[in-house]
């Protein structure tokens, strides 16, 4: 269902929290079937994503570490400084 919510196991670096949310956001917004968040459904949007992302920080804490790295770069990915 959620083909492009980013992989975050086994990122070196680890997942940062404004990783682990921005996921939990694509997944909410995925099963509440909303592209734009408005006010009044802000509020549940926010608590369901908070829960999400700390359930996930549990879940990567919890599994073992990859034998290989993911697939592919995550979009979200922070990029590391270049020289120059």
């Amino acid at each position: 269902m959620c083909r492009n919510i980013t992989p975050l196991r086994g990122l070196e670096p680890p997942a940062t929290p404004d990783e682990v949310s921005a996921a939990a956001r694509q997944f909410v917004r995925k099963v509440a079937g909303v592209t734009s968040v408005s006010k009044v459904m802000e509020p549940a949007i926010e608590h369901a994503v908070d829960q999400i992302a700390a359930v996930v920080e549990e879940l990567l804490a919890a599994l073992p570490a990859r034998r290989t790295p993911p697939a592919v770069t995550p979009p979200l990915r922070r990029r590391t400084p270049t020289a120059g």
